[in-house]
């Protein structure tokens, strides 16, 4: 098994049988320990550099945060409004190490009054700062809240939604309808494709200059995931491609993509910018890599990881090594 990508692992027990379990969430609301997670204008609350941790998830390997890391700010349940606590607007996520979080939208115009020492950020630009346990944690609560949010009427007749199943749910207010609304992922392929010497990156032109990642693209209805990826490749690039692998899963609730990483072998070279989805694409050896061209993605994402995995399959040395202080996280679609 490869290490799960940031965003990914069993970082929570998300205990959905809770979500049954009405009698249940009086008492979670009432425990000193429970904490909650705010999720405003898309971004969630962090401490600052060398600011005190605020209850913090418990570290997979037990280890603790260096004073100078950016941690996940979780609030006590007392600082939450009662009428929000009432109202089912609050969502469960689960527990970790005895503790129970929800998560929960604060709405405003202007960014909201918030604890000493900390600030809101939007998750991609500190993800790589934080523990792996707290990134993922916050990626969940910005994907539900996000959900949420795009889902407050109803698909079938247009009435209002309210919650249920401690958040988890949304149901139609209109008796008679009742439609049912559950939290939605959009799978979306990214693929490594390589001639075995040279790998296939393409950019899009918002990214900064000298940017190249892996081909990507959304899984259509009625299409197997290996179609997908041929299609994409096919649509974006030109080239058609066998040998298709999987290799590795990442969430990516930016607002709600699930990451499904491929690699392929190219059956050809020539490329042909079919969609104009790319502003460009080429092909990159590994000694373009170790000479900084192209700028890679960032490494908390998929596309880093697919493309270290390319890379460092010749045995040298590894990408990280290669790119030391050059792989940091900048916002990236991919």
């Amino acid at each position: 098994m490869r290490p799960p990508n940031v965003f990914s692992g069993p970082y929570l027990d998300r205990a959905s049988h809770l979500r049954q379990d009405p009698a249940w969430l009086p008492s979670a609301l009432e425990d000193d320990r429970s904490r909650a997670i705010p999720v405003w204008n898309s971004r969630n609350l962090v401490t600052e550099h060398g600011a005190p941790a605020l209850s913090p998830v418990p570290s997979a390997n037990g280890s603790p945060a260096s004073p100078g890391d950016v941690r996940a700010a979780f609030l006590p349940m007392a600082e939450i409004p009662a009428a929000l606590r009432e109202t089912g607007d609050l969502v469960l996520l689960g527990r970790s190490g005895g503790i129970h979080y929800f998560a929960y939208e604060m709405e405003s115009a202007d960014a909201p009054p918030s604890p000493p020492h900390t600030r809101f950020e939007d998750l991609p630009q500190v993800a790589s700062l934080l523990p792996e346990e707290e990134a993922g944690l916050l990626s969940y609560a910005r994907a539900m809240v996000s959900w949420r949010r795009r889902h407050r009427f109803c698909g079938s007749c247009g009435a209002g939604t309210s919650s249920a199943k401690n958040g988890h749910v949304l149901v139609c207010t209109n008796p008679a309808c009742r439609h049912e609304q559950f939290p939605r992922i959009d799978p979306a392929i990214i693929v490594l494709v390589s001639d075995g010497e040279r790998a296939l990156l393409g950019r899009q032109a918002s990214w900064p200059v000298g940017r190249y990642s892996t081909i990507a693209g959304f899984v259509e209805p009625g299409e197997a995931l290996e179609d997908a990826v041929s299609r994409e490749v096919l649509e974006e690039t030109g080239i058609e491609v066998g040998a298709i692998e999987y290799h590795s899963s990442q969430p990516w609730p930016f607002p709600s993509s699930l990451m499904l990483g491929f690699t392929a072998r190219a059956m050809g070279t020539n490329i042909v910018l079919r969609d104009q989805e790319l502003e460009d694409a080429r092909w990159f050896s590994r000694a373009d890599v170790m000479s900084g061209r192209p700028l890679v993605p960032p490494s908390v994402s998929i596309s880093f990881r697919l493309i270290e995995h390319w890379f460092n399959a010749d045995g040298g040395k590894p990408l990280r090594e290669v790119l030391g202080g050059a792989v940091s996280w900048q916002a990236t679609t991919r």
